[in-house]
């Protein structure tokens, strides 16, 4: 799933400030940077999920017979390749 660099920044203040609600979480950055740590770990993982997504759709597309988008076979081949994939990045 795409987001915008203004989600990402959103979901990383809002991690950021629920984690500095907690009286046993003690940072030890400033509230700025570890703000903009979370954002690259999340635009990180993004990017990952984005790879792991493509990598699934080009294995059903390399079927010797087509297989619609949306139907059940299809369904099940992309979540049996997307686990794959996670598996190899030990996920």
């Amino acid at each position: 799933m795409r987001l915008s660099r203004e989600k990402v920044n959103q979901l990383a203040h809002v991690i950021t400030s629920e984690l500095a609600g907690h009286p046993e979480v003690v940072f030890r950055l400033e509230r700025n940077d570890l703000r903009l740590l979370i954002r690259q770990q999340l635009e990180h993982l993004l990017h990952a999920e984005e790879k792991i997504d493509a990598e699934a759709r080009a294995k059903i597309a390399s079927q010797k017979r087509e297989i619609l988008e949306g139907s059940q076979e299809w369904d099940l081949l992309y979540r049996r390749h997307y686990q794959e994939a996670l598996k190899k990045l030990g996920v």
